[in-house]
Order: structure tokens, then sequence, then C-alpha cells
């Protein structure tokens, strides 16, 4: 991880579209800006089901970043065991009871502008699942990534049932590929001793 990274403050959102060469470098940099300098569990919520070509972001991406078999980072919702509606509280519950002080990167899909379509958005804080479907759900996340993936509008169920597959499945890819970076930015911090605090103070990093 680079340390450096501690002393620049970025707390902007950062929006860059899938296919961009620049997308792994520049998001990884910004997503390890914000990671604690205190070593957590890591936790992947990767939310969506494969019923809807749209929604289907999510286990995708968690399927592909499982086949990466990242080290640090443990991964919630895929193409077998998606993380959605009816059993998001459920899976919620069980993250909080067999991690302890659990970091969560959640992945969603979202709708948006024509000219949005496409980019993939990470930001700080929180993310509302199922907003656009109007679901009342818990928000999740300390960071949150979201690809969208079609126009918002009137009938946005109709609008994801009716995404290309080929986008989606390009976009989950991406953030794999994504998140396996990042993965290997912590497996790159694991091998020093030491980090360095905001008052740049050295300390031991917490196993």
């Amino acid at each position: 991880m680079n340390l450096m990274n501690r002393f620049i403050a970025k707390k902007e959102k950062l929006k860059i579209y899938y296919s961009d060469s620049d997308l792994l470098d520049k998001m990884n940099e910004r997503i390890t800006s914000w990671l604690p300098a205190v070593s957590k569990e890591y936790v992947i919520v990767c939310i969506g089901t494969d019923r809807s070509t749209g929604d289907a972001l999510g286990p995708l991406t968690g399927s592909f970043l499982s086949e990466m078999q990242p080290k640090h980072l443990h991964i919630y919702g895929t193409l077998p065991n998606p993380v959605h509606a009816t059993n998001m509280e459920a899976y919620v519950k069980q993250i909080y009871k067999l991690h302890r002080h659990p970091y969560i990167i959640a992945v969603d899909a979202s709708l948006g502008k024509e000219t949005s379509v496409g980019h993939i958005i990470t930001d700080v804080g929180s993310l509302n699942p199922g907003a656009a479907l109007n679901k009342n759900l818990p928000s999740i996340g300390d960071i949150h990534i979201t690809g969208v993936v079609n126009i918002s509008g009137f009938m946005e169920y109709s609008i994801l049932q009716n995404t290309r597959l080929s986008l989606v499945v390009d976009m989950a890819k991406s953030i794999a590929a994504l998140l396996a970076k990042v993965d290997q930015q912590l497996t790159y911090a694991e091998s020093f001793p030491t980090k360095l605090n905001m008052n740049n103070q050295e300390y031991k990093k917490e196993i």
C-alpha cells in the first residue's frame, strides 16, 4: 500500500468508464487511500441477483473475484449465493458475527444518465441498495463501488431486466480486477512491519 496516500486528502468520489486503461491504477490508488491505517477484516459484499440482467453486476463480480482467490478479502454475494433484498439483513448480521470490526466494501449496480452508462463509481460511505426500485433495505459499506448499467427513469425494474448482459459482464470483470489489485496492495502492505499514522508516528501493525 502506498503509505504516502495516508497524507493525501482524497475524499471525493471517482467515476471512470469501465474499459478505461487507467481505471485499475486510479481507482486502486483512491480506494487504498481510504482504507484504515490499522489492519481490519476486509469484507466485500456484492449485492444483486442473477434473476435480473442489470442487477447481476454484484453476484457476477463476487464470482469473478472468488475465482481470483484473494488473500485478504472475504467475499459475500456470488452467482450461486447472491446477497439480495430478501436475505440481505441476515447476511449483514452474519458478517458482523463472523468478522471482528469488518471494513466493508459494498458493490452494486445502479441506474443513471445516458452519458453515465458504463461508468464505475467509487466513493466513501455506505450505499442504499434497492433505492432505484424503492426498496427499503439497510445501508451498507464503509466505502462502495457502483456500476451504472443502464439509464434511470420510469419502470426501473423493466430497465434492469432489459440491460445488455455483455456490458454487465465486462463491468463486473473490471470491478473484480480492481478489487484483486486492492488485495495485492494489502499483501504488499503486510510485508512491512510498521505503518505510518496521520501524526507521522510508527506503530506495529495489528494482526
